[in-house]
C-alpha cells in the first residue's frame, strides 16, 4: 500500500514526504502508525526509499533505483493502451551456468518486466524493449548475470512443425487465472463507478474519493504487474483485462479533482511545507491515465 501511495501521489510531488504525512494517509485505511514504519523501515533496507532525518522528524524519498522501478511500473499502470505487435519474439536466453539463487532472482525479475518462461528455462515477450529490459536488470542488481544472458528477436515460423503464436502463450503464461483476477476487479470496482455516474459526486468527500483512489490503484497495479501486457491478437476475444483497464481510466478520472484536493491539505514535508504537484496530475485530470506519473510535462 506504501508503494502505490508514493507511485501514484508522492512521485509526482517530486517523491518526498515526512513519515507523518503517510501515516496520516494510510491511517483511515487501517494500516496503523506502528505498520506504516515497519514497512518503511523494510523499503529502506530494500533500497526502495531512503531517509532524511530533520530534527525530530523524518522525510523519506525515492532512491534512484526506486525511481527507476516505480517509473517502469508506472509505464504499465497508466499506459493508454496494449502496444501492437510486430510478430515478432523477444526472447532471453541463459548460456552457461548460473547458480541458484541468481537464477530466481532473473526470473522474479524478469516476470515484473513481463516475461513468460518456457519449459525450456529461456524467457519470452512479444514487445519487450530488450535494451531497457537489460539496463532494468542492472538497476536491480543483477548486472553479474548479464555475461549469462542472450537477448535476441526471433520471427516465428509458419512451418507446419512449429508452434503457433498461441501455443507460445499457452505454454509461457497462465492467462487463466488472471482473467479471473481480472473479473473480480469488474465486480468490485463498476458498481462504484455506476454510482458516481447515477449520484454525482455531491456526497463523496475529498477524504473518500483519495481512498477509493488508492485502492482503485492498489488493486489495479497487482493485476497489471503480473499481465505480460500481450497484444490483443494474442488474447482471448472476450478477455477482461481491456474492460478494466478501461474502467481504472474513467473511474480515476472522476476521483481525481477531490482527491487531489485532499493530498494538497495532507501532504507535508518535515520542514511544513507543501510539495507542488506536477504538470503530470494535471495531464492526467485532462487527458486520462496516458502519462506517467513522476515524469514532469511541461506546459
Amino acid at each position: 500500500m506504501i508503494t502505490t501511495v508514493f507511485g501514484d501521489a508522492i512521485l509526482p510531488r517530486g517523491g518526498r514526504v515526512s513519515l507523518g504525512s503517510m501515516i496520516q494517509l494510510l491511517q483511515p485505511l487501517g494500516v496503523n502508525e506502528r505498520l506504516v514504519r515497519t514497512a518503511v523501515y523494510r523499503l529502506v533496507k530494500e533500497e526502495w526509499l531512503e531517509s532524511e532525518a530533520l530534527g525530530r522528524k523524518t522525510d523519506y524519498m525515492l532512491t534512484f533505483s526506486g525511481r527507476r522501478r516505480f517509473e517502469a511500473a508506472s509505464r504499465q499502470i497508466y499506459a493508454a493502451d496494449i502496444p501492437g505487435w510486430d510478430r515478432r519474439w523477444r526472447l532471453i536466453l541463459i548460456v552457461g551456468e548460473l547458480e541458484a539463487r541468481l537464477r530466481e532472482r532473473l526470473r522474479k525479475a524478469l516476470f515484473w518486466h513481463g516475461f513468460g518462461e518456457t519449459a525450456t528455462g529461456s524467457f519470452v515477450h512479444p514487445t519487450a524493449d530488450l535494451e531497457k529490459v537489460m539496463d532494468g536488470l542492472v538497476s536491480e542488481g543483477l548486472d553479474q548475470v548479464l555475461a549469462h544472458l542472450m537477448p535476441m528477436v526471433a520471427v516465428n515460423s509458419r512451418a507446419a512443425h512449429c508452434a503457433t503464436d498461441i501455443d507460445m502463450v499457452q505454454k509461457a503464461w497462465n492467462l487463466d487465472g488472471l482473467a479471473l483476477s481480472y473479473e473480480g476487479f469488474l465486480q468490485k470496482y463498476e458498481p462504484i463507478r455506476d454510482a458516481l455516474v447515477s449520484c454525482g459526486q455531491e456526497d463523496l468527500s475529498q477524504e473518500n474519493a483519495f481512498l477509493v483512489r488508492t485502492l482503485l490503484i492498489h488493486d489495479v497495479r497487482k493485476l497489471l504487474l503480473r499481465d505480460p501486457q500481450l497484444p490483443e491478437s494474442l488474447l482471448p476475444d472476450t478477455w477482461p483485462g481491456s474492460r478494466a483497464r478501461h474502467l481504472c481510466r474513467d473511474l480515476y478520472r472522476k476521483l481525481l479533482p477531490l482527491s487531489e484536493r485532499h493530498l494538497d491539505a495532507s501532504v507535508r514535508l518535515s520542514s511544513g511545507s507543501a510539495p507542488h504537484a506536477s504538470h503530470t496530475v494535471v495531464s492526467r485530470y485532462e487527458y486520462g491515465m496516458d502519462l506517467q506519473p513522476g515524469i514532469t510535462h511541461t506546459a
